[in-house]
Parts: C-alpha cells; structure tokens; sequence
C-alpha cells in the first residue's frame, strides 16, 4: 500500500529502534519524516518547524505524550497528532484523543495499521481543507450580497454594491437617486462606514424637512447676537460633519437661493456662519440623494446647473424593487431574522402562497414597504411560518374604484380638476401600499403627514 505524499511527520519516541524503523517506514511512502527521543525536544522542533503529521508516544521520560500534547496545544493547531501506546495505555490515549489527538495505534502494531491510520488522517485533513474552502467561498459569496446593512444578489444590485465600494475608497462627491423607500441612506451609509472616514461623523438631514427660513442658520450656523434669538454661538450641520460625511437626502428641496451657497461649500470648502465675517475652512464629505430627476429640474430652472454638476461626480441609481425582483427571497430572510430577534418569535420563513403574494406585488414603497409588511405579518403570525392571510389584504386585492381610476382619463378641461382626479388617484394608491398608515404614505407622497390628512379630507378618502 502506498501513500503519495509530500507531507512532513514528525516521530517521538524514546526507543531507538522505533524511530529507526518508522523513519524508512514513513520516507519509502513519501513522509519528509523527523524524529525526537522525547516530548521536550519535540517541544522545540514545533516551535521552530510546521509538521502535518506527528507520531507520539505516550511513555517517554523528561516530557511524555500526554505532557507534550498539553504544552505544545496552541502550535499543534492545524497538525494531525496521532498517539502510539502499549497495550496497557489505551485509557491514557483514549484520554489523549479527547485532547485534540486525531487517533492512536496499539503497540506492538504492523505496518498496514500505521499505513491505514495515517491513509485515514490524510484523508480527513483533505475534508477539512475542503470544508474550510467552502465555507470561505460561502462567506466571500454571502459578502457579495451585501454592503452595508443593504441586501441584493440581482446584477443591478451588485453593480450599484461595486460602484458604491469603489466610491468608499475616495472622497469624491456621490449623487445617490432612487425612489422612496430604495435604501439611499443605507448607501450612502455603507459608502462612509467603509471608507477613511468611518471613525468621524455621519450625519445625515432631510433637506425637505427643515423650514426654509431655518435652512441657513441650520446648515452654517450662526454668532452669538447675529439675529433675534441667536443667544448662543451655533456649529452649522457643515461643521459638525467636519472630518466626516453630510448626507443631504432630498437635496431637490434646497431653494435656489441657498442653492449658491451650498456651491460654494463644494468649490472652496469653507462656511461663513451668519454674524461672521470669515469664512472658516471644513473637510466635510457631501454624499447627496434625491428621488426626483434632477436634469430635469434643470431645464425647467428649478435646480443650478453648476450644483447639479459638482453633485453628479459620481452617480449612483438605485433600482426600485419591482426592478430587482430575484432580490426579494434574500431581503424576506434578512427581515425575519431581524425580526425575530427584535421580538423574540422563531420564524422560520413563508410559506409558499405568500412567497408568490410577495413576488407579484410591484412595491410601489420598494424595500421599506417590504420590511414594514414584514414587521406586521410577524406580529400577525400564530405559526412558525408567515401565511398569505398575515399579509395586508391590498397585496393580494385589486380595488376595482383604483382600477378604475386608473384606466379612466378626465374629459373635461379644468386643469384644476383634473389635478385633483390625480392627486386623489396616487393618494388612494399611496394609502393602500402602506396598509392605511397615513405617516408612511405621507413619506411616499413626499408631503406632510398635515398635508396628507387635509387632502384625505377635502377628496373624502376612505380606506
């Protein structure tokens, strides 16, 4: 029987001849063999020289096997040690075994016992190897599907993630578009997190989300005395983010007026508080996002050229979800584990019928209104498995009145009118994606939650 190998074995034992016959034993098979008469000097051999394969006694002087596999644990990691007892041994080897020996062989032994046990060390060592691959290459495959806290195996996905991770490495200015709900913070995010930056601040604001005759003093700050109820000297959002990154989600939303000075934040990187009268320099990294088409905001004047350039170095489009279908399954698992652990229920996943629910349905709210009807079906749920029936009704239902709004045209010709059919339309649309939950719709819409409820009322929405 032969073994073809190249490996190099080391053989302790104090009796001579032992050694003798299992060096030309071991090196006619291949073995790159090396003998010690004793545990201590083997001891030394493994701090200074990797062996695949160690032959030990367990009865040596000085340092026997079981002291030798003790002291020499933590550089005997990754070697098969297999021990060699007389007859009278075997619970001290069996002992041994449970220290982390792979096997043992009974002295005296023939030559086919050495051979095999060494056969079925190689070939557990080749398992491992393998095993170990796998699971790397599992990792490095889990690894692709994600950046950040954002999941998605689909091409659009992994080309966003590349572009993204390529983005992290620099302090270029992104442009991040999307529609509501496509996780653009998630990304802009993972860009800061993943870059130099990571240990200073990200600080993200919604540039809709601030009254205009706050948006200065907000983002540049402000002296001590410089306007009525300026008591205090303010950091602006820019010099709060300084040695970080300021994400300006909704970046449309910036009137024209601050539009210029925000220009000039990107060309000389520096802010002029108001009450100052010098500027002061800043290292901010400004990563932008927005849901609307920003060259068409452009053309109709809304929006400055030169800004939307600055902005637009390096663009990022994330795809809605109806656009990335294949990423659902993956996003259902991630939310259910996240759920689960957040609410203390084993869920194990859904079933068929709301897999295929999930699938149809064209997430107008994209991956936030997955999550969210996620979140509520796991409430919902009274068995391990997510059913059909713990999913919002409007999943599954078409409304014959939205149907029909859809597929109607107005004939009259007040333009008026006709905006209040649409405005009623996407509104009924907007509420029925988010289950009735008239703040998430408001989000959608990209209006108030008190403009939401004043136009339900005045169109006499009912849902």
């Amino acid at each position: 029987m032969e073994i073809k190998t190249s490996k190099r074995l080391l053989i302790i034992d104090d009796e001579e001849n032992m050694r003798h016959m299992l060096t030309i034993l071991l090196k006619k098979t291949g073995y790159i063999a090396d003998t010690a008469a004793d545990g201590q000097r083997a001891l030394d051999m493994i701090g200074q020289t990797h062996y695949d394969f160690i032959l030990c006694d367990l009865k040596m002087p000085n340092l026997d096997g079981m002291a030798f596999l003790k002291q020499g644990r933590e550089k005997l990691e990754s070697t098969t040690v297999i021990m060699m007892s007389a007859y009278g041994n075997i619970d001290t080897a069996i002992e041994a075994m449970k220290m982390g020996a792979y096997d043992y062989i009974s002295k005296p032994f023939k030559t086919d016992e050495v051979y095999l046990t060494l056969k079925k060390a190689e070939e557990r060592e080749s398992l491992r190897r393998e095993n170990i691959l796998l699971k790397e290459r599992i990792r490095e495959i889990q690894e692709s599907y994600h950046f950040g806290n954002m999941v998605g195996k689909s091409k659009a996905m992994q080309d966003v993630f590349h572009l993204a991770s390529k983005a992290a490495q620099y302090n270029t200015t992104v442009l991040i578009s999307g529609e509501s709900g496509t996780g653009k913070e998630l990304i802009a995010k993972g860009i800061h997190f993943q870059g130099e930056r990571a240990q200073r601040p990200f600080i993200p604001i919604n540039c809709g989300g601030i009254p205009e005759n706050l948006l200065e003093s907000e983002f540049f700050g402000y002296k001590k005395g410089s306007f009525t109820g300026a008591d205090r000297n303010k950091k602006g959002l820019f010099e709060e983010a300084n040695g970080g990154t300021l994400f300006l989600d909704e970046i449309a939303e910036l009137p024209l007026t601050l539009q210029v000075k925000f220009l000039r934040v990107l060309q000389e990187n520096e802010v002029m508080p108001i009450g100052e009268s010098k500027p002061r320099s800043i290292d901010v990294r400004i990563i932008a996002a927005t849901a609307r088409n920003l060259e068409e905001d452009v053309k109709k004047g809304v929006f400055r050229q030169e800004l939307f350039y600055r902005l637009n170095v390096l663009p990022i489009r994330l795809p809605p979800l109806r656009e990335r279908v294949e990423d659902i399954p993956p996003l259902i698992r991630n939310f259910i584990a996240k759920f689960s652990k957040d609410m203390d229920k084993t869920i194990s996943g859904v079933s068929p019928e709301a897999l295929s629910l999930l699938l149809k349905y064209s997430w107008p709210g994209n991956v936030r209104e997955l999550e969210n009807a996620l979140e509520r079906a796991m409430i919902l749920a009274e068995q391990d498995t997510l059913l059909a029936e713990n999913f919002p009704a409007e999943l599954s239902r078409t409304s014959s009145s939205l149907q029909n709004s859809n597929h109607s045209v107005y004939d009259g010709y007040s333009l008026k009118e006709a905006q209040r059919e649409l405005e009623k339309r996407i509104i009924t649309k907007a509420l029925m994606a988010t289950g009735g939950n008239r703040t998430k719709a408001s989000q959608l819409l990209e209006i108030s939650h008190p403009s939401l409820l004043t136009k339900i009322k005045a169109y006499h929405i009912e849902l």
